[in-house]
């Protein structure tokens, strides 16, 4: 079972790493129209990257900002600043987390915005 085991991930291993260079040129060219990807153009490894260690690490932040959101939800109504500590809590994580593109490092431009800027028109 030991020789099993040692032997797959040797090939696991050995297949990833072989494959690495054809993965990395996959990417010069972008050719998917997406605005956002035609703006920035972000390469394999950070794409693979933002979807194995970012995303998980934004929901994660997203689901605490939430609990911290409704335990500060008293004071931010007394304060009268509910919208600021909403957009700073919950809403700044959940759009890194689930509006940006793949790989992009920031979702600062709005869609419609990055789709002008791309285009000319809009």
């Amino acid at each position: 079972m030991n020789l099993f085991r040692s032997t797959a991930l040797g090939l696991i291993l050995t297949t990833g790493l072989a494959t690495l260079p054809l993965s990395a040129s996959a990417t010069e060219d972008n050719v998917s129209g997406d605005p956002n990807y035609t703006l920035e153009a972000p390469p394999a490894y950070a794409m693979m990257g933002d979807l194995l260690i970012a995303r998980p690490l934004l929901i994660a932040g997203t689901i605490v900002g939430v609990a911290a959101f409704i335990v500060s939800l008293p004071f931010s109504a007394l304060g009268g600043n509910v919208e600021e500590a909403a957009d700073a809590l919950i809403g700044t994580p959940g759009r890194e987390a689930f509006v940006r593109c793949l790989g992009c490092t920031s979702s600062e431009k709005p869609y419609g915005q990055a789709r002008q800027d791309s285009q000319g028109q809009y």
